[in-house]
């Protein structure tokens, strides 16, 4: 069977969907609304993920800059995330993404005003929120929905961290909602044509192939806009790095994630769009795997991989019953 492609790569990339949609590259600008969690606020948990750094995943993010009335200067933020693209590269437009935390966890009327800062903004293509499937009241969906409406041009995007399927790694990376949290979750952002992403960790301790072959299946059968595939990290001053440090678990070696991830590639729906493929580490609080930081060559590897196996994005795939393409 020949190998289907989308552009030049096996599978279907941000990258080429953005150039299919706008006909140039659009960049990620990562942005601090200052949100907490339920799971380090106390309402859950006060320890976070197990996995979640102190700066709830958003070290990528831009500098904080604050308000006179001490909330996150997020314009602030894109003029100096714009700068860094405009130095770098040619392009003009971007997604914002709010990205540490959960960025639908707050008060509904600050919340909209930063969606509505960042949505009216000229160079701002979209806005991606990432958040928990427990933290969409109905007073947040209703923000969204006037999203929606005010700003029908532009992309809304709202990113679920799912991780796993599994009850067993649910409670161990603490996760504190059941699958039918997310189920729901999905449905009722789909009710309002809001795409969603879902976040996938390969490498959980406990988990091999076929618990990620699984999650992936699982994924398929709601039919989302994108997926994150994302290595385990062992973080600085995080729970999993103590059970690291005890040697409870061991990181996965690059051959090993290379063949997962072609392998949760080749039984993904060739309609989900790849936002991530093995994600970043901040070097100075990653502990392991180390090699993960060339992140160049991992993608690099996956194509070679891809290539010497005809592999490419769903090759496997096996549309589940009752699925339909919108």
């Amino acid at each position: 069977m020949e190998q289907r492609r989308w552009g030049d790569k096996p599978y279907y990339s941000l990258d080429h969907y953005f150039r299919s949609i706008y006909g140039e590259k659009i960049y990620k600008v990562a942005l601090n609304a200052g949100c907490t969690c339920p799971v380090r606020d106390g309402q859950l948990d006060e320890r976070g993920c197990i996995f979640c750094s102190a700066g709830g995943s958003g070290e990528f993010a831009a500098a904080l800059p604050i308000n006179e009335d001490g909330k996150p200067d997020v314009e602030a933020q894109l003029d100096a995330g714009m700068r860094r693209i405009s130095e770098k590269f040619r392009g003009s437009h971007c997604i914002a993404y709010l990205q540490p935390y959960s960025n639908t966890y707050g008060d509904p009327v600050y919340l909209r005003n930063i969606y509505v800062s960042l949505l009216s903004d000229p160079r701002v293509v979209g806005l991606s929120i990432a958040t928990r499937p427990d933290c969409l009241p109905e007073e947040i969906m209703s923000v969204l929905k006037d999203l929606k409406e005010r700003f029908p041009e532009k992309s809304l995007w709202i990113e679920l961290g799912l991780q796993t399927i599994h009850p067993a790694s649910v409670r161990y990376i603490r996760r504190h909602y059941d699958n039918s949290v997310f189920e729901d979750a999905v449905h009722r952002l789909r009710s309002l044509n809001i795409p969603v992403i879902v976040h996938c960790i390969i490498g959980l301790p406990g988990e091999g192939a076929e618990q990620l072959y699984s999650t992936i299946e699982y994924i398929n059968t709601f039919n989302v806009f994108g997926i994150k595939l994302q290595l385990l990290h062992v973080l600085d001053g995080t729970d999993l790095a103590a059970d690291y440090d005890a040697r409870l678990f061991e990181t996965l070696s690059e051959e090993e994630y290379i063949a997962l991830l072609r392998g949760a590639l080749e039984r993904l729906s060739p309609d989900i769009v790849i936002h991530r493929l093995t994600g970043d580490g901040p070097r100075n609080i990653l502990i392991a795997p180390l090699w993960s930081t060339d992140k160049k060559n991992i993608l690099n590897r996956l194509l070679s991989d891809m290539e010497s196996h005809g592999s490419y994005q769903g090759k496997r795939f096996s549309a589940p019953s009752g699925f339909t393409t919108i």
